[in-house]
């Protein structure tokens, strides 16, 4: 059996001015890989990954999701369609417990409507209570379900991280999109990272990973590929990504 593509992009470029971002970049991503984005500062990892989320409109560019024709729009739409994803930097409801954090991402698949939340009738009662279970289990299954009721800011930053994912993870994403989820954290935080990765790619969620730290990408990803001044310079398993003179390079500002 053919293994199924959860996102395939091919051919997008994007100018900003004089500035050509991307040239002719492009992925394809298959179901249950955890799949990498790597590159130097600069490289256009972040605007790639705008691209595919829908906060920067592409030049040319076709993309597909799970087979299907897929544009990307507005990123609560975006949302909808079923990629989820995070910020370099925390973008949290500071004020909200971390269980109301995790029950807003899981509004984008409720059925009742505004009508329903105001009328407060037995279908809206049941949906969110059923809303509610669920973020439970997300905060239980990323390891701070015992933090359910703390106001988010107090929480440290490697839980902090961890909350923006299940808050990700609410949505029922095809594509979970983390941009750079282990900035800022220290080596025991991020093997903790690195261990809740495996296990959201162990229940056959796929995964896109920004992230500057090469020796996690290299030990993580199934695939990666190495974008340099907005061009894809390698793609592969990491063994031939670390071997690749391009990628050395690329990161190293010359042959070694």
């Amino acid at each position: 059996m053919s293994e199924q593509i959860i996102l395939n992009i091919a051919g997008v470029n994007k100018r900003f001015g004089g500035l050509q971002a991307l040239t002719d970049v492009g992925i394809k991503i298959t179901k249950g890989q955890i799949y990498g984005l790597i590159g130097p500062n600069g490289a256009g990892k972040t605007t790639f990954f705008n691209v595919i989320t829908g906060l920067y409109q592409p030049d040319t560019g076709t993309f597909e999701l799970a087979g299907k024709p897929y544009s990307p729009s507005a990123p609560h739409e975006v949302a909808k369609a079923g990629i989820a994803r995070t910020f370099q930097n925390i973008r949290l409801f500071g004020e909200m417990t971390a269980l109301e954090n995790v029950m807003v991402g899981r509004h984008v698949r409720s059925h009742q409507g505004v009508f329903g939340a105001v009328f407060r009738h037995k279908a809206a009662r049941e949906e969110e209570a059923s809303i509610r279970r669920r973020a439970q289990e997300l905060l239980d299954f990323v390891g701070i379900g015992q933090f359910a009721n703390r106001t988010s800011r107090f929480l440290s930053y490697g839980d902090q991280r961890r909350l923006e994912i299940a808050r990700a993870l609410a949505t029922d994403p095809q594509l979970l999109a983390l941009d750079e989820p282990a900035a800022g954290m220290n080596a025991t935080e991020k093997l903790a990272l690195r261990e809740l990765l495996v296990k959201i790619k162990a229940e056959g969620k796929t995964v896109l990973l920004i992230e500057h730290d090469v020796k996690l990408m290299m030990g993580l990803c199934d695939r990666i590929t190495v974008l340099e001044y907005g061009k894809p310079i390698a793609e592969g398993v990491p063994a031939d990504i670390q071997k690749n003179q391009a990628v050395i390079d690329a990161y190293l500002g010359g042959s070694h």
